[in-house]
């Protein structure tokens, strides 16, 4: 009975001892310091320019009255998302470039998942409401204000963030209810799910048919929605007889293409994929760029075709620009 015991004990010490992992290390991508310092002074680049672009575009949707309207709002409400994105991710991967240890603990691991696949998923949502918003209002321009009314926008925007909650809430749930044993080393510069899988010592199976099928989902719900909304517009457009409402339109809609583009076109090569495809290195690389960089290019992306934003920015810059020669003559 003894011998039983004893066994039964050294059991539930090993279950413990794989089931309690409190601290995991991101590895990120070199150990080489003067990689890192480069690396840590362009990423810093990168999210400071993310911050002032995006919380810049935020602040100049609210300012000027002439940008109140839906397209806008959400316009703003992607800036935002972009901005706690890249926040979610950037600020402990630049502290780990520089510091000795690069641990994070289970708790911040799990948290850092949550928070970036809301924002991810609340952003492919978003995209698609944003296509829709569109085609409300080249379809039908002179019920546009009506069509998309406070309740609808402000609803559509809602919802995109449920959604976001709901499937961070699966992944988060179904990873961190595995176990962890051996290295507690992630190959990665933050807590994505592929590379949490990867270090498991539990079935993942069913972890990756929920990938797979979860994201494939949202993806193909919110593309479609993408091209239909856009099939309806380009009807429109073939409709129109005024050359200069048809560059209006192709300006605004080409914006909003481009960025449906690239991050769809992330996320799809990312997740949506065999796990046997998968290379860590390579996505490292990969989710950096839409999790980092897309966020960074939005701002300019949306501004820089969009006449109104370019007329909202030139006249606050003129506005400033009046006041600080007033303020230097006083």
């Amino acid at each position: 009975m003894s011998g039983i015991s004893s066994d039964m004990d050294l059991h539930r010490i090993e279950v413990e001892n794989v089931t309690k992992v409190t601290v995991f290390v991101l590895r990120g991508f070199t150990d080489d310091f003067d990689l890192q310092v480069f690396l840590f002074l362009l990423f810093l680049a990168i999210y400071v320019f993310t911050l002032i672009g995006n919380f810049g575009l935020v602040l100049l949707v609210i300012g000027d009255s002439r940008l109140h309207n839906p397209m806008y709002y959400f316009l703003s409400v992607l800036s935002f998302l972009d901005a706690c994105y890249s926040t979610v991710i950037t600020p402990k991967m630049l502290i780990n470039f520089l510091a000795n240890n690069k641990s994070i603990s289970f708790l911040g691991c799990a948290t850092q998942m949550f928070l970036f696949v809301t924002f991810g998923t609340t952003e492919c949502f978003l995209l698609a409401a944003m296509a829709y918003d569109r085609y409300v209002a080249i379809y039908n321009p002179l019920l546009y204000l009506v069509s998309m009314s406070p309740r609808i926008y402000v609803t559509l925007i809602i919802a995109s963030y449920a959604g976001g909650i709901a499937h961070a809430t699966v992944h988060t749930v179904a990873t961190f209810s595995l176990s962890f044993c051996g290295s507690n080393e992630i190959r990665h510069v933050f807590c994505d799910i592929p590379p949490l899988l990867a270090i498991s010592c539990s079935d993942t199976h069913t972890n990756q048919l929920f990938l797979f099928y979860f994201v494939g989902s949202i993806e193909i719900v919110t593309i479609l929605i993408v091209l239909i909304s856009y099939g309806f517009i380009l009807m429109a457009i073939l409709k129109m007889r005024s050359a200069e409402g048809r560059r209006k339109v192709f300006s605004t809609c080409g914006s909003h293409l481009t960025g449906v583009s690239i991050y769809h076109g992330t996320i799809l090569f990312m997740y949506v994929r065999p796990s046997s495809n998968y290379t860590l290195e390579h996505d490292m690389i990969v989710s950096i760029f839409y999790t980092i960089v897309i966020p960074m290019l939005n701002p300019v992306i949306y501004s820089l075709r969009n006449k109104d934003v370019k007329e909202a920015m030139k006249k606050f810059f003129e506005k400033n620009w009046i006041l600080n020669k007033v303020h230097f003559k006083n």
